[in-house]
């Protein structure tokens, strides 16, 4: 992984992902008592960032490959971003979901045109799962964070980071990143390594599979106990990636760690303050950000939303905390 290599994958994004603006909103300041900046990446294609990183992986396949068709396995936000890269080349996809993922996901993933294959998080391996199926129908893998090509499609995100922050003025600063697998957060550090080497990556986690937070702090990977049982599915994974963690080992600060409340709460704020939808996963940078400010220095912080794929339900849940 390099930076080469996220510069291309900007290229091939020219015309095709957005470039997503970087919300501020003053309510949120004075909460968090410094200037928050949000990375609004669930206004991307598919409601979250995970459409680079599948562009960036399916366009830089070979022609004769990539006609065969794609599989991949996604709780939700990857499934989606595969399945309309996939459908924007005239290729096949194939996605292997957890069944228990929110019902907007699978819609959204079978509505772009993918086959959705359905296994039990607690009890199947959507590895074992994804790599039979690949083998058997002769179909190329797009691995959710561990694979370079995903990595510098997420560090297009960090590039766009820090051609903002440069406008803003912003000179130091706390990157908070939505955390599951590290593609994102691996993906931005590299970007802002080069780019924009002070401002330092985080990554955010939801308590109870802060498996990040614990590898960075042991120094080795660390895996979650559970699989399951948070609202914060869309980043809920075993354990940092071979390639992600040792660039976020080399690259980000101590990790962040948030409640289920806290992400809920941060929701309802993004809803209220900036009008922008954010899924419970996405949302836990910016609680970070505004429940967890003594963990933070600087005059400013920017976090990631990094998606808004909610279930209506969901979302009323978010929004009665602030009553």
């Amino acid at each position: 992984m390099n930076i080469e290599m996220i510069r291309a994958a900007a290229k091939r994004a020219e015309g095709h992902a957005r470039r997503t603006p970087l919300l501020n909103s003053p309510f949120l300041d004075e909460r968090a008592d410094r200037r928050v900046w949000v990375k609004a990446e669930c206004l991307q294609h598919t409601g979250s960032f995970k459409f680079r990183g599948a562009w960036s992986a399916l366009s830089a396949l070979y022609p004769a490959i990539r006609a065969k068709g794609v599989i991949a396995f996604s709780s939700g936000n990857h499934a989606q971003g595969v399945a309309l890269a996939a459908k924007k080349h005239g290729v096949s996809a194939v996605i292997v979901m957890p069944a228990d993922s929110p019902a907007l996901k699978l819609a959204n993933t079978r509505a772009y045109g993918a086959e959705v294959i359905t296994y039990d998080r607690a009890t199947e391996d959507r590895d074992a799962i994804g790599e039979r199926l690949s083998e058997e129908r002769g179909l190329t893998l797009i691995k959710p964070f561990d694979e370079p090509q995903v990595i510098a499609g997420q560090g297009t995100c960090g590039l766009e980071i820090a051609v903002q922050a440069a406008e803003q003025g912003i000179e130091n600063a706390d990157v908070i990143v939505c955390c599951g697998g590290g593609g994102l957060t691996s993906g931005i550090a590299l970007a802002l390594e080069a780019d924009a080497p002070t401002l330092r990556v985080r990554p955010a986690e939801p308590e109870g599979f802060e498996d990040v937070a614990r590898s960075l702090t042991s120094g080795k990977i660390e895996r979650n106990a559970q699989l399951s049982g948070n609202i914060c599915d869309a980043i809920i994974t075993p354990q940092p990636g071979h390639i992600t963690f040792p660039i976020m080992q080399r690259l980000c600060g101590s990790g962040l760690v948030v409640t289920e409340n806290e992400a809920l709460r941060a929701m309802a704020h993004a809803w209220n303050r900036l009008k922008i939808v954010v899924e419970p996963g996405g949302a836990v940078a910016l609680a970070a950000a505004l429940f967890h400010a003594d963990k933070i220095e600087g005059d400013d912080v920017i976090v990631t939303v990094s998606g808004g794929n909610v279930d209506a339900p969901m979302f009323a849940r978010a929004l009665e905390t602030l009553t």
